[in-house]
């Protein structure tokens, strides 16, 4: 339970996501990281360079700051004091209702990015230099993919977990682990107090 609190500190080391934009006219593709707190440049400048090619087809600059920033750091620095204060003192149940909390806040935390990503693709600028629409005469969204790869008009977008995303996802799990070895221990040691009792 221990390891399962620390873990998750790995987000301020490590990026959560890395989205990539490959295209034919850029020989080395243009790519950001999304950390916890900020947004980095896979390449330098690759950010003004996307931002410079989305302000075309009407699209937000990406930001430097979004209360998600805020908001997350300390929902991981919170939800880690927790689980020490249960790996020390709680009921190995404690551990159950730590990851039951991880998974939620997890999961809407993805669900944030996938609502900021569909901002950002479909919530267009009418006065754009550059009007793209569907067969069906939509106008095109430009949303990159929440997990894996997509097609948008000569780009080739990408979007996977990186290391932070990955310490997250093993701290969850080993707060699961720590929950069901507690609850077997708990069990063998019902057992040996039954087998003394008789």
């Amino acid at each position: 339970m221990l390891l399962a609190a620390i873990l998750p500190l790995g987000l301020f080391l490590f990026p959560l996501w890395k989205i990539t934009l490959e295209a034919p006219q850029y020989p080395t593709p243009l790519g950001m990281y999304i950390y916890i707190n900020d947004f980095a440049d896979v390449n330098p400048h690759d950010i003004k360079n996307i931002n410079l090619m989305n302000h075309y087809v009407g699209m937000k600059y990406i930001p430097e700051a979004i209360p998600e920033f805020k908001i997350f750091p300390a929902g991981i620095i919170i939800t880690t004091i927790i689980g020490l204060l249960i790996a020390f003192k709680g009921n190995y149940k404690w551990f159950l209702y730590w990851f039951i909390l991880m998974v939620v806040l997890s999961s809407a935390g993805l669900y944030d990015f996938y609502l900021w990503e569909h901002d950002y693709g479909h919530n267009l600028d009418p006065k754009a230099i550059m009007k793209f629409t569907n067969p069906d005469g939509t106008v095109m969204g430009f949303q990159p993919p929440l997990f894996g790869s997509k097609d948008i008009l000569n780009f080739k977008a990408h979007s996977y977990p990186r290391l932070g995303a990955y310490f997250l996802g093993l701290g969850i799990a080993m707060g699961l682990v720590a929950y069901l070895v507690g609850k077997k221990n708990h069990k063998k040691a019902l057992l040996c107090k039954e087998k003394t009792k008789h």
